[in-house]
């Protein structure tokens, strides 16, 4: 089976290479000497810092992202038996933090095109009245994040961004995470702002719901052993992944446009074969992932392998199809499924070297050059 390939020698992300761009060690260091582990200096710089980069009034850090998920959630008064309104190819992410608070998800169908959440299958969702929408910005890619605002708006539904891929995307000016009520970030290390460890965010505009965010990411505190939210968790953003993330953040951009010069590169080269690529090339697409979809994914993968370039598929198993939860009922998910059964993601990250590009782009021509004909 796929899965149990060999290690390839071109990775799918190498940390390596994106840690060579800065001074992790000088970051930790810093903190180690200030002996201010948690609710410091750093974390006051990165929030700050944050905040201003995605052009939103407030960022709260938070341990993780799927804790930002929840924590969104819960500022947003979705309680048990409510339905959240989220997509089923991206990961069980935004499903997870749904199940953690008792909630139900409610899963809307995809553009094939762009493989994100469809406002006219979402308009159809509402009528069942969800408490709250996940939009997710898949694979570094902005939703039609505008037009799920609108739709959701029009029903009285508030819309979290799932921002965890697409640090940095920006349209007429606006980046990921102010176009919603609340923005939630992952910096899990292969993000493309990540840091060293488990690390997440939450930004928004509204003062009132930045304040309660604040509260539940800490017990639910007002003042110290005050406990004023219910709710409330354990979840905070610790100095050190603070401080990593604020003296990564200056790179973000130059990361993200040497991760579209890959794709752009990718898409030239693959031209004319049987796959399909992203819909983007522009500041709307920061490539955290570069997904194409094939037919006979396991045939493909194993021959990317055998010369010698990893692959991996960002999502196998729709969401409504995981066994740890029995069947549901839902709207047809026929594109979801269909996505889910093609996607496979080839390597890219800031420091891919040219010649290991030009190896992906020929191993993909001969595994589906005979396909063509």
């Amino acid at each position: 089976m796929v899965e149990s390939l060999v290690p390839a020698s071109i990775p799918v992300y190498s940390p390596a290479s994106v840690d060579a761009a800065v001074d992790v060690v000088g970051s930790i260091s810093r903190v180690i000497e200030r002996h201010r582990y948690l609710s410091g200096p750093e974390l006051d710089r990165f929030e700050a810092a944050f905040a201003e980069y995605c052009g939103v009034g407030y960022c709260i850090g938070v341990a993780n992202g799927t804790d930002a998920l929840e924590i969104a959630l819960r500022a947003l008064n979705v309680v048990p038996g409510d339905r959240v309104a989220v997509v089923a190819n991206a990961g069980f992410y935004g499903s997870t933090a749904v199940r953690a608070i008792g909630a139900v998800p409610v899963y809307v169908d995809i553009d094939p095109a762009t493989l994100q959440m469809s406002p006219a299958a979402l308009s159809e969702v509402l009528r069942l009245r969800p408490t709250a929408v996940i939009a997710t910005h898949l694979y570094g890619l902005l939703s039609d994040i505008e037009a799920i605002v609108a739709v959701a708006t029009e029903g009285g539904v508030p819309v979290i961004e799932d921002c965890a891929q697409a640090h940095g995307a920006r349209r007429d000016g606006k980046r990921a995470g102010s176009f919603a009520t609340i923005g939630c970030f992952s910096f899990y290390p292969t993000k493309n702002l990540g840091a060293v460890g488990d690390a997440g965010g939450i930004v928004t505009n509204d003062p009132a719901l930045a304040a309660r965010i604040r509260r539940l990411r800490q017990y639910g505190w007002a003042a110290k052993y005050h406990v004023k939210t219910a709710g409330g968790r354990n979840s905070r953003l610790d100095e050190i992944q603070a401080a990593v993330l604020g003296d990564r953040l200056p790179h973000l951009d130059a990361w993200n446009a040497e991760r579209r010069s890959i794709a752009a590169r990718y898409v030239a080269g693959l031209a004319g074969l049987p796959l399909t690529c992203p819909p983007s090339l522009t500041e709307d697409y920061v490539a955290h992932l570069f997904v194409i979809q094939v037919e006979d994914r396991d045939r493909f993968r194993e021959h990317m392998a055998a010369r010698g370039v990893s692959t991996d598929v960002h999502y196998p198993v729709p969401d409504h199809h995981q066994l740890a939860y029995g069947p549901e009922q839902h709207p047809p998910l026929a594109a979801t499924e269909r996505a889910c059964e093609r996607v496979v993601t080839l390597p890219l990250f800031p420091g891919l070297a040219d010649a290991d590009i030009d190896t992906v782009i020929e191993a993909v021509a001969s595994a589906l050059v005979p396909a063509r004909a």
